[in-house]
């Protein structure tokens, strides 16, 4: 199919605006209401997966029912009768993205960024309390409108329709990795949690001009994502206020519950870090953070999912400490030798945990490597974890990765 230069006997194609994987974006004018438009035109080849189509236009459906100032506006879609190629018409926004912004800049002022993330936080927001997550936040889907100097988000739907089409899911989960949040990175559904750590990434990466985790693989991505520490945003921008340091670095988080709950809530947190300030929810998921650090079996738990086929055995729940009297010490009922042995059995178990949850990690990082090199045959199953040949199954996954590598897009 070529390249139509109108769609649908309405819109006249002018010019081109970008192009990805999935589709290619036009300056277009619609003739019968006379006003500027932009289109999208889906690649050619997912014409053909039906499945994709029904959910593209499902999602299309969704998100032309978002009518907000900070949300690019769905007005049209359909299939253009003359060339076969579906189409999305939207607002066209008169500004760059920000990702021509860090292109550009290298960097943001503080002012600016801050502006920027409060300003998509409003359209997410409004998209989470319609029950729609965008799934794929990131400088490209955030434009800058120029005549209002507004943010807006693009692309509501789109990834959803994505993420189960064997066509596209390698190369998408390629392209964004570095903002998807660590559920998504797993296999797992995207909800609104998962929207707010792209978008703590984003503003990571508009004030440091680096992103959270640098990596040069998928793999490398996800163990730095599931173990490492994040650098303090002030170690790359020391002008940042601490506050808003904190506040950012809340919406990184590995688990979803210890990010703000709502968009808004980090709308309020970045406007307070600002000022070098903190508001309430930062102060709560300050605790929850500490919480679960200070129990790292909690923080590596990694559900197994039907993809990677791998279980672990269910271990039972440790002793429970003896309860402490009110204004005393803690009552005792054991020996000291015995609450050494109960410490180093504790110890163990987290242990085990860790060791399990990287090879539940590799796992599904096998996963995705080898369907891209397959196209799609996952091949025999995984064997379940065994506790006691953890370190030699973590050696065959990674030679399973190394091996299937060389195949991948």
């Amino acid at each position: 199919m070529s390249t139509p230069s109108e769609v649908a006997g309405r819109y006249r194609l002018d010019g081109r605006l970008g192009a990805g994987g999935m589709s290619t974006v036009f300056r277009a004018m619609d003739n019968v209401l006379e006003r500027p438009v932009a289109i999208k035109l889906l690649a050619e080849h997912l014409a053909e997966d039906e499945a994709f189509v029904a959910r593209f236009r499902r999602e299309a459906l969704a998100a032309a029912r978002l009518q907000h100032p900070n949300v690019v506006q769905v007005y049209d879609s359909g299939r253009d009768p003359g060339s076969g190629r579906h189409y999305i018409v939207m607002e066209l926004v008169d500004g760059p993205s920000c990702a021509d912004l860090l292109r550009d800049c290298g960097t943001l002022e503080i002012d600016t960024a801050v502006r920027i993330v409060r300003d998509a936080c409003h359209g997410l927001d409004y998209a989470h309390r319609a029950g729609v997550v965008h799934r794929d936040v990131k400088p490209g889907n955030l434009l800058i409108a120029n005549e209002s100097d507004t943010t807006k988000l693009a692309d509501f739907g789109i990834a959803k329709a994505a993420e189960q089409s064997r066509i596209t899911q390698v190369g998408s989960v390629l392209g964004t990795a570095a903002y998807l949040s660590p559920e998504q990175a797993r296999g797992e559904e995207a909800g609104p949690p998962s929207d707010i750590y792209s978008l703590g990434v984003c503003a990571y990466q508009f004030l440091t001009g680096r992103l959270p985790h640098e990596y040069g693989s998928l793999t490398e991505l996800a163990l730095k994502q599931q173990n490492d520490p994040i650098d303090p945003v002030a170690a790359g921008r020391p002008d940042v206020p601490p506050a808003l340091d904190r506040a950012i670095t809340l919406c990184l988080a590995r688990q979803p519950e210890a990010r703000y709950a709502t968009a808004i809530e980090l709308a309020e947190a970045l406007d307070a870090g600002l000022r070098d300030e903190a508001t309430d929810a930062t102060h709560r998921l300050e605790s929850t953070t500490q919480s679960l650090q200070s129990d790292p079996g909690l923080t590596q738990a990694m559900p197994a999912t039907g993809a990677t086929q791998v279980v672990a055995s269910p271990r039972p729940a440790p002793p429970l400490s003896p309860p402490t009297p009110y204004g005393g010490e803690p009552a005792t009922s054991a020996s000291a030798p015995a609450a050494a042995a109960t410490t180093t059995g504790t110890r163990n178990r987290r242990a085990r945990a860790l060791a399990i949850g990287l090879v539940l990690l590799l796992a599904a990082v096998a996963v995705y490597i080898v369907l891209s090199a397959t196209g799609g045959s996952a091949g025999p199953p995984l064997q379940p974890v065994a506790e006691d040949d953890v370190p030699a199954q973590v050696d065959g996954l990674r030679r399973l990765i190394e091996e299937n590598r060389a195949g991948s897009p």
